[in-house]
């Protein structure tokens, strides 16, 4: 895997600081557990219009990053619509390499 922020979508799930797939998300941000939503440029409208307005009312940055494929691909799972980092520093990270 040469993308580096798909690597560090895996890393985060290695150290148990990932929470995948639209619900487990959106109870994350709403539990207060959420630093980073990367939501996949495919997912479904409804469920990103979902994860929008939570991220907005709970004020947890959003990113819109890769497909449900390669999302899923780095995590080594099926297709996510969705992954929620929970460790600020690995979230600040793939923000500094995204933007």
């Amino acid at each position: 895997m040469t993308d580096r922020i798909l690597s560090m979508i895996g890393l985060a799930r290695k150290a148990g600081k990932l929470t995948s797939g639209e619900t487990l998300c959106e109870d994350a941000v709403r539990k207060g557990k959420a630093c980073l939503l990367i939501l996949a440029s495919d997912a479904a409208k409804n469920s990103s219009k979902n994860l929008t307005d939570s991220t907005n009312y709970y004020k947890v940055p959003l990113v819109v990053y890769g497909t449900k494929e390669s999302l899923g691909k780095a995590i080594g799972s099926g297709q996510r619509s969705a992954v929620c980092i929970t460790d600020p520093g690995i979230a600040q990270k793939i923000v500094s390499l995204i933007h």
